[in-house]
């Protein structure tokens, strides 16, 4: 009797959460190469009196510290995925690491457009044949890190499907594209753009050494940081839309409704969706048919594949059928 035991309607929120991705081990990989190259670059600039090798070691030690952010908030989504506090998880803290390192990343372009700008109006000598090393060699590192980045993770969850009066929480076998993941994604954007900065470095220094083009030095300094504001653009929209509750695309919302539909004379009166984690969604449909199914039935109407781990059904019975009753 549901009066003694509630157990088979009782579930939590993690959905998967608690799970430790291959996307934050990958993440600690990096931050220790780019650690140890920062500490190399500093100590042989040290010795060898070279500025450019000490300027570029720390600017490995800013996107170390952008990193941390992301490994941080894989840390703390998976310690506090079972927080009740938490209404639907602490699957939008991806989200909010993604964001704030976004913004880190639009500040890093903006430092970078200004000192090219200012490079222009006050040209200074270049130590070409040091600073195309330094280039070469974050170019070789940020490569390597993009390597071990770039394999795609997977979530693992367990599979249950439960009656609650109404609530519904899957746990399936879910593969999460990284993509999905906004932490992930501005972890990815931080060492790509460094990449970038590298080869548009290298592509400048040999023009102006073996071209005496000097002006590329600077111009290419405003291209990278056009195109880092551009990259990062697109993760503060993504990143903005889930923590803003936005609903998903069109394509999304239609899926939902006629699947739902597609049962007897059921009708769509309200329909939220929204995210709450990489990948996976909640939603709260209201539905009025003449002939309300359970929210079992109405849960195996609905596609596997939208990543639909929370939903909530609102039945209402259609005033036609109750004045035929009356």
């Amino acid at each position: 009797m549901h009066t003694e035991s509630i157990e088979r309607w009782v579930h939590d929120h993690t959905f998967g959460q608690d799970r430790k991705k291959s996307a934050e081990h990958r993440t600690l990989i990096v931050i220790v190469i780019t650690l140890v190259t920062m500490a190399v670059e500093i100590v042989a600039g040290i010795a060898f009196g070279s500025m450019a090798l000490m300027a570029d070691g720390l600017h490995m030690g800013s996107h170390a510290s952008a990193l941390t952010i992301s490994a941080f908030a894989y840390y703390y989504t998976r310690r506090h995925a079972k927080d009740a506090r938490f209404n639907f998880g602490t699957g939008k803290v991806s989200s909010l690491a993604g964001f704030a390192s976004a913004v880190m990343l639009v500040l890093f372009a903006l430092v970078m457009a200004g000192e090219s700008i200012a490079r222009f109006i006050s040209p200074v000598a270049i130590g070409f044949n040091q600073a195309i090393l330094v280039a070469v060699l974050g170019l070789i590192v940020n490569g390597i890190c993009l390597m071990i980045l770039g394999g795609h993770g997977h979530s693992h969850g367990q599979s249950s499907r439960e009656d609650d009066g109404g609530n519904h929480d899957s746990h399936e076998h879910t593969n999460l594209d990284d993509h999905q993941d906004h932490n992930f994604r501005s972890a990815y954007l931080h060492v790509a753009a460094d990449a970038l900065t590298s080869v548009l470095a290298i592509f400048a220094l040999l023009a102006g050494k073996y071209l005496r083009q000097i002006w590329l030095d600077p111009f290419m300094g405003v291209v990278g940081a056009v195109l880092v504001v551009r990259w990062s653009w697109g993760l503060l929209r993504s990143s903005a839309h889930v923590l803003l509750d936005l609903q998903p695309s069109d394509e999304v919302l239609g899926a939902i409704r006629k699947s739902i539909e597609s049962e007897g004379d059921n009708r769509v009166s309200d329909l939220h969706v929204w995210s709450v984690g990489p990948g996976i969604y909640a939603a709260e449909i209201g539905i009025v048919s003449s002939r309300p199914l359970d929210p079992d039935s109405y849960y195996s109407l609905l596609p596997e594949e939208l990543g639909l781990v929370h939903v909530t059904f609102e039945t209402h019975l259609c005033a036609a059928h109750i004045r035929e009753a009356l």
